[in-house]
């Protein structure tokens, strides 16, 4: 996953200029400027060139986005659950009937291929069709005579203003991951997108207006560090939901609990799939080809290093190769299989583990600085990229690269394998392939990482389970969407209460007895 409080490729400073659109702030149910002079670049990571700038908020717009979701608090949660679910299945026709305009935007800022774009969409509305059926999981526990003529009852209620912060490699999936089960449960949603593509989430507030949701239940605020400080910091924001790197994961929890917040805070990844000399390899390659290079590699799922288990590394390297070949990479508007990625400071950064392989003695198989892409010269272009023999020790094995960047690591048993794999800091993602079923259940028992592929590259749980990794993965103890999602946007109320007897018994300071 990414930091979403970078600013690079960027104009902080300065007033805006007429000649590009501003992406606004959405707030109160209407585009909202804002009062900062501050703006972003947009760039179109195909073409290499700014298209269109962000408004970046200062503090007077964070009280303008926290003071609407704080005003319309009240109302929303005192709707009933049936009004409540009526908006949401409204957004869920409306989205599914027009996902095609919201999957052009994100290719023309983020440059993922348009099949891509919808297929996130598309995830993320599963957590919006859980969302719309919430009222079953909102339901309390009763306990009759607990004591002689006491009831014992508890209720689901919302918390209030939520915040989430969200990175640019999912602009639509990763947002919906929270706000459709945070205003299904009734509260209100200031979202703040990352700064490289944020003109989805603006586009997700025209539709919920459209949707009849009250005006200020959504809003959306633009913006780099001072957004995100200022959503950490405000006393009217109860929680605050983050996906990104492990090291922005740990600032946000960090600083959000010290102002007492509750928090979720998805961070960073190093997901490796371990493959055993019974897998069929076609299958192996087509999946690790698959999940490193889909996306040009910015997932937060993405398989980023292949553990053979020997002696099947060379074979199944012939077999990536061979697909590698095959992919075309260029601009997501063409029908290509790849796109670039976000920005030109992100591809070089990249590329540059290219260079620190070689020199850690890795065998670079296919080298993505040589491609030649279908789209403009000037886009922030890396094709896929896959390195042999990579050392345990070198940054190419330890830190997360976020993009097309596949590593093998050759180990000679089983055991090898899922002891590498648990010593790594991260704890996201993993998987295995092999054809026996007893090296699997034992797998899925050993691995210390919190969600599990078995001959499944990109183990994302569908919405009814709950999203999120251990180690330095995950920071707090609450995961995205499902139940864990449903618990975290609502605080418990139990309730005790007498009605048979309206008679009482005298003071007594004794501990009450049943």
């Amino acid at each position: 996953m990414t930091t979403t409080t970078e600013t690079a490729d960027t104009s902080a400073t300065g007033a805006r200029p007429d000649s590009l659109d501003v992406v606004p702030h959405w707030i109160a149910g209407a585009a909202f400027p804002g009062s900062s002079t501050r703006t972003g670049d947009v760039f179109d990571p195909a073409l290499g060139t700014v298209t269109k700038r962000v408004a970046l908020a200062d503090d007077a717009d964070v009280a303008a986005a926290v003071g609407a979701a704080t005003a319309a608090f009240p109302a929303w949660r005192d709707l009933s659950l049936a009004r409540r679910q009526a908006v949401m299945f409204r957004f869920r026709e409306l989205l599914d009937a027009r996902k095609g305009e919201l999957a052009e935007i994100i290719t023309s800022e983020h440059g993922k291929v348009l099949s891509d774009a919808l297929g996130e969409i598309s995830r993320g509305q599963e957590v919006v069709e859980f969302a719309t059926g919430l009222a079953h999981h909102l339901k309390g526990e009763f306990s009759e005579n607990v004591s002689t003529g006491v009831d014992v009852y508890s209720l689901r209620q919302p918390l209030g203003v939520v915040g989430v912060i969200s990175p640019f490699n999912f602009p639509a999936m990763v947002p919906m991951w929270f706000f459709p089960i945070a205003i299904a449960a009734g509260n209100t949603v200031v979202l703040k997108p990352s700064e490289k593509d944020p003109s989805a989430a603006v586009w997700i507030g025209e539709l919920f207006r459209e949707a009849g949701l009250p005006d200020g239940v959504f809003n959306v605020l633009q913006g780099d560090k001072v957004a995100v400080d200022g959503l950490l910091e405000h006393p009217e924001v109860r929680s605050i939901s983050f996906v990104g790197s492990t090291p922005i994961a740990q600032y946000i929890y960090e600083t959000a609990a010290k102002h007492g917040k509750r928090v979720q805070a998805l961070g960073g990844a190093k997901n490796h799939m371990l493959v055993l000399p019974d897998a069929d390899l076609d299958l192996v390659a087509d999946s690790a080809v698959n999940a490193g290079f889909g996306s040009a590699g910015e997932r937060c799922m993405a398989i980023s290093v292949v553990v053979a288990v020997e002696p099947v590394a060379d074979a199944l390297i012939d077999r990536v190769k061979q697909r590698i070949a095959g992919l075309t990479i260029g601009d997501g508007r063409r029908s290509c299989d790849m796109g670039p990625l976000v920005t030109r400071q992100h591809r070089d950064k990249v590329a540059s583990y290219i260079d620190i392989a070689l020199a850690d003695g890795a065998d670079v198989v296919v080298d993505g600085r040589d491609v030649h892409p279908d789209g403009d010269p000037d886009g922030f272009w890396l094709g896929p990229t896959l390195i042999d023999r990579v050392p345990t020790s070198s940054r190419v094995y330890t830190e997360e690269i976020f993009g097309p960047v596949l590593s093998v690591v050759r180990v000679a048993s089983y055991e090898e394998g899922v002891a590498l794999i648990n010593a790594g800091e991260f704890g996201n993602g993993t998987a295995i392939f092999t054809n026996d079923g007893g090296a699997a259940r034992r797998f899925q028992n050993e691995v210390q990482v919190g969600m599990i592929g078995v001959n499944v590259p990109i183990p994302v749980p569908v919405a009814t389970f709950s999203f999120g990794g251990w180690g330095q993965s995950l920071f707090g103890d609450t995961k995205a969407h499902g139940a864990e999602g449903v618990k975290f946007f609502t605080q418990q109320k139990a309730v005790t209460a007498r009605w048979l007897d309206p008679s009482h018994g005298g003071v007594d300071l004794g501990f009450p007895q049943n």
